[in-house]
C-alpha cells in the first residue's frame, strides 16, 4: 500500500509485506513508546485487526500479533495498560472511513493466524540495561548481569555475589509489571524442576519499586533477553569472563559485607571466603 496513516503518539506506514510503526518523541507520549522508537511488524506476524470507538471522539484501530510473534507482547504477558499498547493506534473518529479502509485492507492480506514457532518481531537490542531496587541489571547480547545494591540487596543475594548468567543457561525470562504489586524480573534456569526462592532471595532475580525497573526500560529488557533465549539458547553454555571491579566499590562491598558480619547475618566463614573473592576481583 505505501500509504501512512497518522494518529496520536504514533504513525503506522503500510508496506506490501509489512506495517512500519513510528513513535512520536514528546512529554505526552508514553515513555514505552519512546523507547521502542520504531517497530516493523511483518503481516506474517498478525492474526487480525480490529476498529472500535475510543474515548473522547477517538477511534482505535488495533492490530492483534500472533501468539509467539512479538518476545516484547510475550515478556508482558498481557500486563501493559491499554494506553502503552504498541499495536494501539488512537484515531480522531473523523478518520473512522479511512481507518476502516486500511483495517480491511489488512485483513485482506493475512494469512495464518496460530502460534509462530519463532519470533517475526525484533526485539529491542543489546545492550541493554536499567536500574532496580536492589541491583543493576544489564545485557550484553550473550549473558545477563546482576550487580548488587549495597543499599538494597538481602543478605541472600550479597552472600552469593554479582551474577552472570549465559544466555545458553537460560530457559526464559519472567517479567511481573513495576506498576503492579512487587514487580521484579526473574531468568529462569533451563532446567526449572527446582523450586524458586523468594525473588527478594533468588539470585536469579531483580526486585522492582517504586521507581526502580520502569516499563519503558524492563521490560525491553526482558523481551530482548527473552528473544536471545530462544535463538541462542540450543548451545551449550558460554563462559563469561567476570569484569575487572572498581577499588572503590570492592571496598565498599568489604565494608558491608563486615556490618553483616557484625549483626550475625554472615557466618565467621562466610565473611572470610566472600571477602577473599572480592579481593580476588582487583
Amino acid at each position: 500500500m505505501g500509504d501512512v496513516l497518522a494518529g496520536f503518539h504514533a504513525a503506522w506506514e503500510f508496506e506490501s509485506d509489512s506495517v512500519l510503526i513510528r513513535y512520536e518523541r514528546g512529554i505526552r507520549t508514553p515513555k514505552l513508546f519512546q523507547a521502542l522508537g520504531e517497530r516493523r511488524v511483518p503481516l506474517e506476524a498478525l492474526a487480525g485487526v480490529t476498529l472500535t470507538p475510543g474515548k473522547r471522539g477517538t477511534v482505535v484501530l488495533r492490530a492483534e500479533p500472533r501468539p509467539g510473534a512479538d518476545p516484547l507482547m510475550e515478556a508482558a504477558a498481557g500486563q501493559l495498560k491499554e494506553g502503552c499498547d504498541p499495536y494501539r493506534l488512537v484515531l480522531p473518529a473523523e478518520r473512522e472511513t479511512l481507518a476502516e479502509y486500511y483495517a480491511d485492507e489488512l485483513r485482506g492480506m493475512l494469512g495464518e493466524t496460530g502460534k509462530t514457532e519463532r519470533y517475526l518481531v525484533a526485539a529491542p537490542e543489546a545492550p541493554l540495561h536499567f536500574k532496580a531496587y536492589d541491583g543493576k541489571a544489564s545485557f550484553d547480547g550473550t549473558a545477563v548481569t546482576f550487580r548488587w545494591s549495597w543499599t538494597g540487596a538481602s543478605s541472600a543475594k550479597w552472600k552469593a555475589g554479582d551474577q552472570s548468567f549465559p544466555v545458553a543457561a537460560l530457559g526464559g525470562v519472567e517479567w511481573r509489571s513495576p506498576e503492579a504489586f512487587e514487580g521484579y524480573l526473574r531468568l529462569l534456569p533451563r532446567d526449572a524442576s527446582a523450586v524458586a526462592p523468594q525473588v527478594d532471595q533468588d539470585p536469579a532475580a531483580v526486585v522492582f519499586g517504586l521507581g526502580y525497573g520502569p516499563v519503558h526500560e524492563s521490560l525491553p529488557f526482558a523481551a530482548a533477553v527473552l528473544a536471545a533465549v530462544r535463538t541462542q539458547g540450543a548451545g551449550a553454555p558460554v563462559p563469561v569472563p567476570a569484569p575487572r571491579r572498581d577499588p572503590a566499590d570492592i571496598a565498599e562491598r568489604i565494608r558491608h559485607l563486615g556490618e553483616l558480619h557484625q549483626q550475625g547475618l554472615v557466618t565467621d566463614e562466610e565473611f572470610s571466603s566472600k571477602k577473599a573473592e572480592l579481593l580476588a576481583e582487583l
